[in-house]
């Protein structure tokens, strides 16, 4: 039996760069709360309809800091790193990880393989970008 990968997917539009982006669900956390958001809000947006985008763009950029998450992009850097376990069932170099000079020719590749992965899910083209969230 063939399973069914769940994403979320970004239309080009809504993303930085106007790239678009799928985004994997992984974990029965994650489902769970997209059940949840879509038991809650249907098919409407999840911006209040008092607000607009930017109006609701301002709310989140004020908020992250307050709750400790910097300006945000430790959440990227959190995703990157997980997912990067999860698919290499290593740490990265980051996290304590093995760094690539560190590894075989094949494991460089299969590592490479990772973060060309990660980097597009991030909605990013060179794996190279993936040295800021992971290490090298």
């Amino acid at each position: 039996m063939q399973t069914m990968e769940i994403k979320i997917i970004l239309k080009a539009g809504w993303c930085k760069g106007g790239r678009s982006r799928e985004i994997p669900i992984t974990t029965k956390e994650q489902r769970n709360l997209i059940d949840q958001i879509k038991h809650e809000f249907g098919n409407s947006a999840l911006i209040p309809p008092h607000l607009q985008y930017k109006h609701q763009k301002d709310l989140y950029k004020n908020t992250i800091p307050k709750i400790g998450l910097g300006k945000g992009h430790g959440l990227r850097h959190n995703y990157a790193q997980t997912r990067y376990k999860d698919l290499s069932g290593n740490k990265c170099p980051a996290n304590g990880g093995r760094h690539q000079r560190e590894l075989s020719k094949e494991e460089r590749e299969y590592d490479r393989q990772i973060r060309l992965q990660i980097s597009a899910e991030l909605g990013h083209a060179r794996e190279q970008i993936t040295a800021i969230y992971l290490g090298g």
